[in-house]
């Protein structure tokens, strides 16, 4: 099967051809007084300029023209300092341009109006800066292999107008905000786009080709630049936080000066330094009740390891939120104590010192990214009460992460990549290493594609000695028309580990995927679009090389001309299969049976003040009496441009489900037939003062009861369960309540003041048994932790403070 698989994609690829893409062209105009950005449209500057003109529909339309009463019109001029851009939205209804306040990075419901840039002119890597008509900033790095990566952010200028004719947008972009190369006379890459928020229709002046391909692909062009050069690109951002604690009667007070650095090594390399960071502001997590073999992955919150990272998390091999975690021996501390010990101070988390990002791009294609942090020892107190002699024992030394990644792009859609992740820990602890080969090979059509890759793993701990594992996976996609198809088989040996510094749930498997789909481009009476894709697979044990399982799902999502959404999905699991993790041995199975489930969902017109998102599920198991359901409601209302609050229920349960509960000393594996409930209740709200400042407010509380029927089975040898003379109180109750209400004031381009309060009540028991009122009352006997956090980050750039001096 496998050499059928890859002489299939090698004849596909003989048999590609190329396409063209007709590109506009736009000449910038050199000025000597550049305008004011204030969103007047009255400068000097802006005056008998080359206009670029007739955009032409991108969503959800496929190139219709611009109707006759919005057209849009930008001009371009620069200066030795920046470009610049005049953008004139003209609309016969302008009290429908919608403009409500939000986020940066986030419009909302909104209109905007974007310019995406390519310096390098190479339709690979695009950076793109939209301004909405509430005036909110966005900006982001794209490439074609990630897509758009709204984390990072530059320092621009733009400011917005209205008046009977539409609204205008004036934007200037510095040179410091983007990368191009140091010649005389240049062309780069350029497109815009438009959003009419009333009417759901999207524009850009060059035409996009959704069916095939990605966004840089299908760029203008912006000539008759000349004599630019990059300013020295140094910036400065000091940062001051005060933190108040309070918890159990007992309150603390701290401060903390870290420093924030971006340079400029060269036209086209950046290098990020944070010193002594504090990321106390820093979201909170969305704990849930674990049950499974697997870690949850919890999203990274701190802004340093978010921005721009995309270069650095291809491959799937570094997992930011493994620096600064819990301690390597954080729990070891517990099983070490003598009889006569007490553990005064252990911390759950490692400091880190400091981390240095280099990143960027040459003009022939070669990405480079580094990432090195180092994280301070980490020691755990101990008190003796016999003898009151305090000892300090290592949970975490000095450790340093490092991640290298060289990717080199060709052909405009295609790449290799050479990944390598390490850690380093001092004396006798836990080192790994991981490195890979990727690829990602397309046609010049870019309507087909092959992606693969090889990775190794090796491991040094101090107890279990060096272990070296691989994985390898290829996968072959048709990627243009309506219809599309794509195959895969991947791999791991019983011995990969990336978990150090990368994410994994599992190894020790082997699998091979296969999906078609449909989906349209254009719409039609009913829709504005509409996708049905079929895929199904199998999995096999690596090690021993046995069937484990398959599956088998249908999914749908459409859209209708009058923007209500709705989707569904149907899984299967066919016949029985082996579940080697439920026995969290490694060596035993449990045998699973054939499964069915279903899932729908609909979500309403988001134009309208008040909108919704709803869903619902169920799933059961042959064989067993093993079925749950689930639903969610989520309404959301939009009080004016300046204010909304968005509410979720959501309501999971789930009875008679096979649950690991523990492995007794002469070897018995014991599981439990438990019935789960989960009930989560989040609120959202947001209040804009304008598009500078505004308050938020993000509540989140999870209850989770298990209850475990009093008949409790041991795994055999066959994989099935028998009935055992275990007993104990194994129900959970598991509570997990998270306030946050915080202020943003950017009093000026790059610089922020935020003020933090955040409560938040942890408490997990076994009284399962408990109402939801009864469980509240219950969960608020536990003390309070409160925190307020005021953090003031100031932006400092070198060639203003040279100007200065």
């Amino acid at each position: 099967m496998k050499n059928y698989f890859l002489v299939f994609c090698f004849f596909s690829f003989l048999i590609s051809f190329s396409q063209n893409i007709k590109r506009k062209s736009l000449a910038a105009t050199r000025v000597t007084t550049p305008p004011k950005i204030d969103g007047i449209l009255n400068d000097a500057a802006w005056q008998n300029l080359p206009v670029a003109k007739n955009f032409v529909m991108l969503k959800p339309g496929d190139g219709d023209p611009e109707p006759s009463n919005q057209k849009t019109e930008v001009k371009v001029v620069y200066d030795d300092e920046a470009i610049y851009f005049a953008a004139y939205m003209y609309d016969s209804h302008p009290e429908k341009i919608m403009r409500q306040l939000s986020d940066r990075d986030n419009f909302s419901q909104a209109d905007f109006f974007g310019v995406i840039l390519n310096p390098l002119n190479d339709s690979q890597n695009d950076t793109e800066f939209f301004v909405s008509a509430g005036g909110t900033q966005a900006d982001a790095k794209v490439s074609t292999a990630n897509g758009e990566d709204f984390s990072w952010n530059d320092v621009w200028y733009s400011k917005i107008s209205f008046d009977s004719k539409g609204w205008y947008v004036e934007m200037k972009i510095p040179y410091s905000a983007l990368r191009f190369s140091n010649q005389k006379v240049q062309t780069w890459g350029l497109n815009f786009q438009r959003l009419i928020q009333s009417k759901r229709e999207q524009y850009s002046w060059n035409y996009i080709d959704k069916s095939v391909g990605s966004i840089p692909q299908y760029s203008g062009l912006l000539t008759n630049l000349e004599n630019i050069k990059t300013p020295t690109r140094l910036n400065f951002l000091p940062v001051t936080t005060l933190n108040t604690s309070s918890f159990e009667g007992k309150t603390s007070t701290k401060g903390q000066l870290g420093f924030n650095i971006r340079y400029g090594l060269s036209d086209n390399f950046t290098l990020d330094a944070t010193i002594n960071p504090d990321f106390s502001q820093a979201g909170f997590d969305n704990l849930v009740l674990n049950l499974g073999p697997f870690e949850v992955r919890f999203d990274e919150q701190r802004q340093f390891f978010i921005e721009g990272a995309d270069l650095l998390n291809k491959g799937g091999l570094f997992f930011s939120r493994r620096i600064g975690k819990r301690p390597i021996n954080y729990f070891d501390i517990y099983s070490n104590l003598a009889t006569d010990e007490t553990i005064i101070h252990n911390p759950d988390i490692a400091k880190l010192l400091t981390a240095v990002k280099i990143s960027g791009r040459t003009k022939k294609g070669l990405g480079i990214a580094v990432l090195d942090a180092i994280t301070d020892k980490t020691e755990a107190i101990i008190e003796n009460t016999t003898t009151n002699e305090i000892r300090k024992e290592v949970t975490e030394p000095f450790a340093n992460y490092n991640v290298i990644v060289i990717d080199q792009e060709f052909n405009k859609n295609s790449s290799v990549s050479l990944i390598n992740t390490n850690i380093s820990r001092s004396n006798h602890f836990r080192k790994a290493n991981v490195s890979a080969l990727l690829f990602n090979l397309a046609n010049k059509e870019n309507s087909k594609k092959l992606n693969g890759s090889v990775k190794y793993s090796s491991t040094k701990d101090p107890t279990e000695g060096t272990t070296n594992g691989y994985s390898a996976n290829l996968s072959y996609n048709k990627t243009k028309g309506k219809f599309r198809y794509g195959l895969r088989s991947s791999l791991a040996d019983d011995k990969y580990e990336i978990n150090d510094l990368g994410f994994q749930r599992r190894n020790n498997f082997s699998s091979f995927s296969g999906n078609i789909s449909y989906q349209i481009f254009k719409p039609t009476k009913k829709f504005n679009n509409y996708r049905l894709r079929l895929s199904g697979g199998m999995f096999r044990r690596f090690k021993p090389n046995v069937y484990t399982g398959n599956f088998l799902q249908l999914n749908l999502f459409a859209t209708t001309i009058k923007q209500f959404s709705f989707g569904g999905r149907i899984n299967a699991r066919i016949g029985e299969g082996r579940d080697y993790w439920a026995p969290r041995n490694n060596t035993d199975f449990l045998v699973t049976t054939p499964r069915v489930g279903f899932s729908s969902f609909v979500s309403s017109d988001f134009r309208k003040k008040f909108a919704y998102n709803a869903s619902v599920s169920y799933n059961r198991h042959y064989g067993e009496k093993d079925n749950g359901y689930s639903f969610s409601f989520t309404p959301i209302y939009r009080a004016s441009d300046k204010f909304f609050m968005s509410y979720s229920f959501n309501y999971d349960i789930t009875f008679d489900e096979r649950g690991y509960i523990t492995t007794l000393d002469e070897g018995d594996i014991i599981f439990g037939f438990r019935k789960i409930k989960s009930v989560l209740n989040t609120l959202s709200g947001k209040y804009s003062f304008n598009d500078l400042a505004s308050l938020t407010i993000a509540f989140r509380y999870n209850w989770s009861p298990v209850i475990y029927r009093d008949y409790y089975t041991k795994l055999d040898e066959n994989g099935y369960l028998i009935s055992s003379n275990y007993t104990g109180d194994n129900d959970v109750n598991f509570n997990s309540w998270n306030l946050d209400l915080r202020y943003i004031w950017q009093f000026s381009r790059g610089s922020e003041l935020s003020i933090l309060y955040r409560n938040s009540i942890f408490k997990s028991d076994n009284k399962s048994y408990l109402t939801f009122s009864n469980n509240l009352n219950n969960l608020f006997e536990e003390p309070l932790q409160q925190n307020l956090s005021v953090r003031l980050v100031y932006y400092l750039d070198f060639n203003k403070l040279k100007s200065w001096l």
